[in-house]
């Protein structure tokens, strides 16, 4: 079986890590957000767009990212890596707390 294989990469580099929407960069650039279910392998297509295997942090936990994680692409604008919803192995309060984020963020 053939792989697709991506010919360019979106070179990234990180940015900054929010914990409430007041610690976000300013919208001044177009961004892509990578939302999905808790575990889905959100931070691990990140990598993989951008040819980097340790930008944004993988784990096999789910709820490890309980930010939004911001990159800034050399094309322009930002790459966010947001935290995922559904099972999460973290209390319920933070759950909440990143869900409610999340949400205000979109």
């Amino acid at each position: 079986m053939h792989k697709p294989s991506f010919n360019s990469r979106i070179e990234s580099k990180f940015l900054t890590s929010a914990p409430n929407l007041s610690r976000c960069p300013e919208p001044n650039f177009n961004e892509v957000a990578f939302a999905g279910r808790s575990n889905a392998g959100k931070s691990s297509v990140l990598n993989q767009i951008t040819g980097n295997k340790s930008l944004a942090k993988v784990s096999k936990t789910p709820g490890r990212t309980q930010m939004l994680n911001f990159f800034e692409s050399k094309a322009g604008g930002y790459l966010v890596d947001l935290p995922g919803y559904g099972y999460a192995r973290a209390p319920k309060a933070s759950v909440d707390r990143w869900t409610e984020l999340v949400e205000s963020y979109l």
